[in-house]
């Protein structure tokens, strides 16, 4: 999923960015809010991470114009701004949240998860045994219980899923996962196959997702 932030605070994009690159988003910065609006434009964007005082154009005026076209996408304001009135006023320009600076990572991790989820209507559901993958809603159950995975474990777990009962030979999994298309070290692969399993508490009598020895990985339902 792809996002862009619109900061002009060059350390605070830099962390932004690096952060959410390593949960595996694509992500683009924009120094000012003229720059910021006509990336957004493109509508190529799965959400918005906005500072509310932006040099060119602020905020405010960039989310008001921005929802003309783009009604659905969520928007998140970074913002030092901490009166109820000022929140409010921010919510009604058309931002779905806002957090306020400073924040933690973490947290402000979970907003954007969050707003994702609410962007996906759950109309598909992939299944392996007691797992289910609502791959629009970016969701994950096992039984009654909600997973967390980052990016990249959801979208490894979907073409798993998606191709059931077949083997996933290496190569395309990097291919189709991580989108190389050279020669590179699968042994990525394994880390992620392993904190697959141990997030969704795959035992031993319960292991969906199976090694192939020397080839890959299938997902099969016991």
């Amino acid at each position: 999923m792809r996002i862009l932030i619109v900061e002009d605070e060059v350390g605070i994009s830099s962390f932004l960015k690096q952060g959410l690159e390593e949960e595996s988003f694509v992500v683009d910065v924009a120094e000012n809010g003229k720059t910021g609006f006509e990336l957004a434009m493109s509508g190529v964007y799965d959400l918005l991470l906005l500072d509310w005082m932006l040099p060119g154009m602020s905020g405010i005026e960039l989310t008001r114009q921005f929802r003309q076209d783009f009604p659905e996408t969520p928007i998140i304001f970074l913002t030092a701004k901490d009166t109820v009135d000022e929140t409010v006023f921010g919510l009604q320009s058309g931002a779905n949240d806002y957090i306020k600076k400073p924040f933690h990572f973490g947290e402000l991790l979970e907003r954007i998860r969050v707003q994702l989820r609410k962007k996906g209507t759950p109309t598909e559901v992939l299944e392996l045994g007691t797992i289910k993958l609502y791959p629009q809603g970016f969701r994950v159950v096992k039984g009654q219980e909600e997973i967390m995975l980052t990016q990249k474990e959801f979208a490894l777990l979907e073409y798993l899923i998606r191709n059931k009962n077949k083997v996933c030979r290496r190569t395309r999994i990097i291919e189709s996962v991580w989108d190389i298309h050279f020669e590179y070290n699968t042994g990525v692969i394994d880390v992620f196959i392993n904190s697959l399993r141990k997030k969704l508490g795959l035992k031993k009598e319960e292991d969906y997702i199976q090694t192939i020895r020397g080839v890959g990985y299938m997902a099969k339902e016991l």
